[in-house]
């Protein structure tokens, strides 16, 4: 579910008076920015950490870096997208890079509970399916799938995330996709 523009123009706005808030020492404002966001982050650092002690630990220094740089931000992007970046940064850094990365998939439940017993069976085993495929992908295909459908955010804001060219980001939601429907083909097929 793609942001509409008046949406977007909204939150840029919020965001806009937000921070030159928090940037007169403003605490509450910076709260405010911190509990519009907090869950995007967390859901990022679960991708990264199997338990909630590092997750936490990662969501806080996030935030403790967008605190100390925010004087830096120069409005040219979206604050979710600058966000975003350090988080995904953050990540990769605190991780060492050793592609811990679990994409949001994996603790996503992607099926009904309103249908009966046997199509929940059939949703559930499909959706293992899915998590063990996407597992399987190249890291930053797996990455850049998950910033964009999970996540929402357009091709040119996942470039600036994972610091990729948009073509490349492109490229790699498409070949993610085609490896995706490769794999998961003999199990839909009837």
């Amino acid at each position: 579910m793609k942001t509409n523009e008046s949406g977007t123009l909204q939150s840029s706005v919020r965001d806009f008076i937000l921070i030159k808030k928090a940037c007169k020492g403003n605490n509450d404002a910076f709260k405010t920015l911190v509990m519009l966001y907090e869950k995007r982050v967390r859901i990022l650092g679960c991708g990264f950490f199997r338990n909630s002690a590092d997750t936490d630990d990662f969501v806080q220094d996030v935030f403790i870096k967008v605190y100390t740089n925010l004087k830096s931000f120069r409005f040219q992007s979206q604050f979710s997208t600058w966000l975003m970046s350090i988080a995904y940064n953050t990540a990769l850094n605190t991780v060492n890079r050793r592609k811990e990365y679990l994409p949001l998939i994996e603790g996503t439940d992607i099926f009904d509970t309103d249908y009966g017993p046997e199509e929940n069976t059939v949703r559930k085993a499909l959706a293992e399916a899915i998590r063990e495929a996407v597992k399987e992908l190249p890291h930053n295909f797996a990455v850049c799938l998950d910033l964009y459908f999970f996540y929402d955010f357009p091709y040119n804001e996942v470039a600036v995330i994972t610091g990729l060219p948009v073509n490349t980001v492109k490229s790699h939601i498409f070949r993610a996709k085609k490896l995706l429907k490769k794999k998961l083909e003999p199990i839909i097929q009837p």
